[in-house]
């Protein structure tokens, strides 16, 4: 019986050496993961996207409040391109990982380094504004016609 006291502390020891060694490896597996996915998205232009987004959205802002000397907008835009691209980047991290491996992202990003993956990543800000147009036109038709429909039905 005076040995399950030691037992016990072994058998505690051991796991938390184990967690502690499953900690430190999710870490690195994270670390090496967020290093992926930011190489992706360099890439594909995503993170040129984000910050064309921000410095769009500033200069909305600066066009309404017109009283707000330049330097402080410059200063918005010093800090909000590192900080809000930075905490974008720490939402959409759990959601790559959600549905990505970091092998699909390396694949991607290898993709995005052909002429063509080069060419998609270039269009890609095109094609998104010119698709959210015709999604905006498309959507107005849809309710057109279901607004049609439930009037033929009496409502």
């Amino acid at each position: 019986m005076k040995n399950i006291p030691n037992t016990i502390k072994k058998l505690f020891l051991v796991t938390a050496i184990l967690f502690s060694s499953t900690l430190i490896s999710f870490g690195q597996d994270s670390n090496s993961y967020k290093t992926s996915l930011k190489e992706m998205m360099d890439a594909s232009g995503s993170a040129a996207t984000y910050k064309v987004a921000i410095i769009q959205t500033i200069k909305m802002l600066k066009s309404q409040k017109t009283d707000v000397p330049e330097s402080i907008w410059q200063d918005f835009e010093d800090t909000f391109l590192k900080s809000a691209q930075d905490e974008l980047f720490g939402l959409l991290l759990p959601i790559y990982q959600k549905y990505l491996t970091e092998a699909d992202l390396k694949a991607i990003t290898v993709f995005y380094h052909t002429p063509s993956g080069k060419k998609l990543a270039e269009k890609t800000p095109f094609i998104m504004q010119d698709s959210m147009q015709a999604g905006q036109q498309w959507g107005m038709k849809l309710g057109e016609e279901f607004t049609k429909k439930l009037q033929e039905k009496g409502y």
